[in-house]
């Protein structure tokens, strides 16, 4: 779990937070298997048995004061009794986590027997658009053959198709079987016949381990739908022009529903991966497109504040059906047209899933993005709680949770990789604020509990082998961590201990807010205000500016924070941040589903994640083998200047290796893949004249791995 605060010291109180001119929070990845100093977590048993305060329900932390027979808790004050078993306890200290270390991960028993507890077999669905190119196919046929080598023995896959009917797929006979239902074209219509009554889930989930061959097969057997099935099965859409037949929402909404008779039985979560190629436009769930267009500049609209919001609650409200049956939704749009993300969205980002967009399928990397999600653990049915002591609370929390609609300051987490990231900011409980004594420091809690699936060969070590019998086993855990910051007493030492990335996070999903109630121009506004609210604050409490009479002024305003080097970066993280898609305006040629893909993902990034995103990292290499220098700065100055002969741009989702014209011919191009100096291997090699500034392709905003060679 990494917890990284904007700043380190807390500001005094809340007059000395504002005249900062600073936010105040903390960015969250509560499943880092690290914290961010990378440092593990110490791991124990029995945390149904970690004492609780109380009052304010903290758990117990190496910052409590103990006494024989009580404790303190740290966070309010309250003393607390110990039971017997936990003065045994902790009269030996050593063989307990939470007397070792602040970072800890306790295992919590599961409810139910024991063979409910190894029903856990992971399942994952592909339900692919049929109304679609035979490229869209070729590349969801590809995504889907690396994510079967990704997937872990013992996993069911299922595989189904969606246009004007739903396919579903028997490969565990010596041939493959699919079973359609037809969609009904109104938005009101109901599947003529269930799911389960085409085809008994068991039937269409088949094990990866021995049917990966048959379901290779099944792929190949895909083909888009015809012009003659679409004209028979769409029929005419609205004002005569005829649909396309994608019926997207119907078939989610089917597939969800099959899945979850067996919510808890067969699994513990499903994800579907849903492959689409452009806007739903039939049946249930279908999307008006044509509200994206020229009609904007016609009736004066600000159309980056339209086409933010959703045109329809129906994706929303898909999302908690998802949920409701143990369904985590990764979307994968292949398209150039307009299909409405800002609707779709809520079906991935609300039931713990991710939204991927690609422009077009010649540059898209979506075999490799779906096999890298994949390799990466994941925890299931997560809530986490933030709790701080008594002088200060969480104001705000932002990501891709859902809130308790029952107790405050607790989120659900449907589905959460190892990089997801969540972020609060703070208010004071009052206006006294925290107390100048060293020994009452602020303090902060957060619990992360959640479930993991093991596969067989992870449980030898528990012994549980026997008794699964080669099945997956479901682990419940609870993972605590508990900080102590210290309080700044004045605003010298608060501009001394800020971290620029944890506040640009809390930037994006400030802007990203506003932007999606207000529009961007006022995402834009508020961003640019902050910075010269920052600007005026900074030069006031160094007084570098000086009033005389109420309007002459001596000295010269220091926009650059020459004074306080954890400043500076802000400056051009927030010029960076303003030129990006996420805040540029319609009329500049962004495309309202790269910026709404922008907001989902930035809105997920953990803070150098995100800070490579918006400001990328530029470095150098003498050889492919050894690095002359970690960062230059973005200017064409520093490729001329520097006398490097290989360049490195690391933009996040955009990947640059530039060999100079200065660069020794005999030097290999493209980089070896045993190269030894941290320098990736891409996959696009290619020799061209580099006449404008390399930089520029990082302003595509398209998935690039490329490699250039600047000719002499």
């Amino acid at each position: 779990m990494a917890v990284r605060a904007t700043v380190s010291r807390f500001p005094m109180d809340q007059d000395a937070q504002e005249s900062s001119g600073l936010p105040w929070g903390v960015t969250v990845t509560p499943f880092a298997t690290k914290d961010e100093n990378c440092q593990p977590p110490t791991y124990g048993s029995d945390g149904h048995l970690l004492p609780r305060c109380e009052n304010c329900y903290a758990y117990f932390n190496t910052y409590c004061e103990l006494d024989q027979w009580a404790w303190t808790c740290a966070l309010c004050g309250t003393l607390n009794g110990l039971t017997s078993r936990a003065i045994t306890r902790y009269s030996h200290p050593q063989s307990c986590a939470e007397m070792m270390s602040s970072f800890i991960d306790l295992e919590l028993p599961i409810e139910g027997s024991e063979e409910e507890m190894m029903e856990a077999r992971p399942v994952y669905v592909a339900a692919v658009d049929l109304s679609s190119s035979e490229e869209f196919l070729e590349l969801t046929k590809s995504a889907l053959q690396a994510a079967l080598e990704a997937l872990a023995p013992g996993a069911l896959f299922g595989l189904a198709t969606f246009s004007h009917k739903i396919g579903l797929y028997d490969v565990q006979g010596p041939i493959s079987v699919v079973k359609n239902v037809f969609i009904p074209p109104d938005t009101e219509g109901t599947l003529p016949i269930e799911l389960e009554d085409a085809m008994p889930l068991l039937q269409f989930l088949a094990p990866v381990d021995t049917c990966k061959d048959r379901i290779t097969v099944a792929l190949d057997t895909l083909r888009p739908t015809t012009a003659w099935e679409r004209t028979t099965g769409a029929g005419q859409g609205l004002d005569g022009v005829l649909m396309g037949g994608r019926g997207f929402g119907v078939a989610m909404e089917a597939l969800f529903k099959y899945l979850g008779s067996e919510y808890g039985n067969i699994f513990a979560l499903a994800r579907v991966f849903a492959f689409i190629s452009g806007p739903p436009d039939y049946g249930a769930g279908q999307l008006d497109t044509r509200r994206y267009g020229e009609q904007y500049a016609s009736k004066g609209e600000d159309a980056d504040r339209a086409l933010l919001p959703e045109q329809t609650p129906f994706y929303r409200d898909l999302a908690a059906v998802a949920v409701q049956a143990g369904v985590c939704v990764d979307i994968f749009a292949v398209t150039n047209e307009y299909t409405d993300l800002a609707s779709l969205k809520f079906l991935s980002i609300e039931s713990g899933g991710s939204l991927f967009l690609y422009s077009n399928t010649d540059d898209s990397t979506l075999p490799q993005d779906i096999y890298r999600m994949l390799s990466r653990p994941y925890a299931f049915g997560c809530i986490l709680r933030l709790r701080t002591s008594s002088e200060f609370k969480p104001g705000h929390s932002y990501g891709h949770f859902f809130p308790d609609p029952q107790y405050e300051n607790v989120q659900h987490i449907i589905c959460c990789d190892s990089y997801a990231t969540y972020v609060y900011d703070f208010d004071f409980a009052s206006t006294d604020g925290f107390s100048r004594h060293a020994s009452e420091q602020p303090v902060l809690q957060i619990a992360f509990q959640y479930t993991v699936v093991v596969p067989p060969e992870e449980l030898s070590s528990s012994g549980l082998v026997s008794a699964s019998g080669g099945k997956h086993a479901l682990k419940r855990r609870l993972r605590i961590r508990t900080l102590q910051f210290g309080a700044a007493r004045n605003v010298h030492e608060l501009y001394d201990s800020v971290d620029s990335e944890a506040v640009l996070s809390v930037l994006v999903h400030k802007v990203i807010l506003a932007s999606l109630e207000q529009g961007v121009r006022e995402g834009r506004m508020l961003l640019h205000d902050w910075l010269v609210i920052l600007t005026a604050q900074y030069n006031d409490a160094c007084k570098l500016v000086q009033f005389k009479n109420g309007s002459s002024v001596t000295g010269q305003i220091d926009v650059a924070f020459s004074q306080c080097p954890q400043l500076q970066p802000l400056p051009r993280l927030v010029f960076a941040l303003l030129r990006n898609p996420l805040l540029r305006f319609h009329e500049e040629g962004v495309h309202p589903d790269y910026r709404i893909y922008l907001q989902c993902l930035f809105s997920a990034l953990e803070p150098s994640s995100l800070h490579r995103a918006v400001y990328p990292v530029l470095m150098s290499y003498s050889t492919p083998d050894k690095q002359a220098y970690p960062r230059h700065s973005l200017s064409r100055a520093a490729l001329i200047t520097s006398g490097s002969p290989i360049f490195f741009l690391d933009a996040f989702t955009t990947l640059i290796v530039f060999y100079s014209s200065t660069a020794d011919p005999a030097l290999p191009f493209p980089p070896p893949q045993d190269c030894t100096g941290n320098l990736p291997v891409l996959l696009v090699a290619t020799t061209i004249r580099v006449n404008q500034m390399v930089l520029r392709a990082v302003l595509l905003g398209v998935t690039v791995f490329s490699c250039y060679r600047e000719s002499t």
